[in-house]
């Protein structure tokens, strides 16, 4: 039997929990659909727990799922074979002159963009100023020039038995506390809301009191904070649940991986931001708005529009403007269109047609961590 290849997989917390989401799910993915040895190192481990409950903030090292996760590495740390660098966060020095001593190979997995400079920089080389060693670019992307997306081998077949079965879907709303789980009539929407604090939400509940039918939207109490902004006027009728006409948000506990991913399934339309949740989304097939990280000079409106081009190449005129109209509003574009949730909710039907479809379109290409491995053993054939 072959030994199996070692990695090492390197991630810093930023301000949210989206890169950790990413790490660890892919080095969970590496582990057990691709057979590797798996070390994760996280800078902050107590931020990490939230997305990784089980884990013992007291221990240096432990392993759980098949990786083993680590703290941020000392200078004793042998580097594995292949390192991976998240989201350019930054590799320690003395790390780094071992993987030289190593030759180690080095790849950098960046952010997701649709934009069309990606397919160009993914899979360029960047040498070391100072260290003869050199670091891969590889870019997540929506079409075989790029990365690919992150995607489990079962998930879409998980997705369908979930949806297919009534009784699992019940034991799942009553596990995360929510009270009316018994199935609802036609007219009551659930709405998944996961946004940062600059989103449109004054004119969301302007639309959802507009369509005039109930509608429950759950929102994750951990942002709490951010509550009495996005939801002003609300009357709290009873704990974790306000209410506004027929518009009931409902408070949510910090959800698992899997539970994050049963919600999305779950739910009529899903609000998510960043990468983590926006690509489990896209995975769910349901009706989605993507918020991207928020940047200077209105730079995240153009990531935005570059996956608007993309995502809606194949739908109707009439689904595209309502997408396009939606999704400006939901980020504060300067021109958001008067009543652009009230017409979103609308075409739900045809817009959950068309997120299946595609869906199942993405899920016919290579998995991101698949082309991983494949960039990988290229480098090692070329001794790259």
């Amino acid at each position: 039997m072959q030994t199996p290849a070692h990695w090492d997989v390197f991630c810093k917390i930023v301000d949210n929990h989206g890169d950790i989401g990413v790490c660890w799910r892919l080095s969970q993915q590496l582990a057990s659909e691709h057979g590797l040895c798996v070390r994760l190192f996280i800078d902050d481990l107590a931020a990490a727990q939230k997305i990784i409950p089980q884990l013992n903030v007291g221990l240096s090292q432990q392993r759980m799922a098949g990786v083993t996760i680590c703290a941020w590495p000392d200078d004793k740390v042998i580097p594995a074979a292949t390192v991976l660098e998240t989201f350019a966060c930054g590799l320690p020095m003395a790390f780094l002159e071992k993987m030289v001593a190593q030759q180690a190979h080095w790849i950098n997995l960046d952010y997701l963009s649709a934009e069309d400079w990606v397919a160009d920089f993914h899979g360029k080389p960047s040498p070391h100023p100072q260290l003869p060693i050199t670091k891969h670019f590889f870019f997540p992307g929506f079409d075989l020039g790029t990365g690919g997306l992150l995607r489990e081998q079962a998930l879409i077949e998980q997705r369908s038995a979930f949806i297919q079965d009534a009784s699992v879907q019940q034991q799942f709303w009553q596990s995360i506390g929510y009270e009316q789980a018994r199935p609802k009539p036609e007219n009551n929407l659930k709405i998944s809301l996961f946004c940062y604090p600059q989103a449109n939400s004054k004119r969301l509940i302007e639309d959802l009191v507009l369509a005039d039918q109930s509608v429950t939207v759950f929102f994750p109490a951990s942002l709490l904070q951010s509550a009495d902004s996005l939801f002003p006027d609300f009357n709290k009728i009873k704990p974790h649940t306000l209410q506004k006409n027929k518009v009931t948000v409902q408070l949510l506990p910090f959800l698992s991986s899997a539970n994050y991913d049963r919600l999305l399934w779950s739910c009529d339309l899903n609000f998510v931001r960043g990468e983590d949740s926006w690509v489990r989304a896209l995975w769910a097939g349901q009706p989605f708005v993507w918020q991207p990280y928020i940047q200077d000079e209105d730079t995240h409106l153009k990531k935005l529009q570059a996956f608007l081009d993309c995502y809606s190449h194949n739908a109707s005129a009439e689904l595209t403007a309502t997408l396009t109209a939606a999704h400006h509003t939901w980020s504060n574009a300067k021109e958001p269109r008067k009543n652009s949730f009230y017409e979103l909710i609308k075409g739900l039907a045809e817009f959950r047609l068309y997120a299946e479809q595609q869906a199942d379109a993405l899920a016919q290409q290579p998995d991101l961590a698949s082309k991983l491995l494949s960039f990988n053993e290229k480098l090692i054939k070329n001794k790259v």
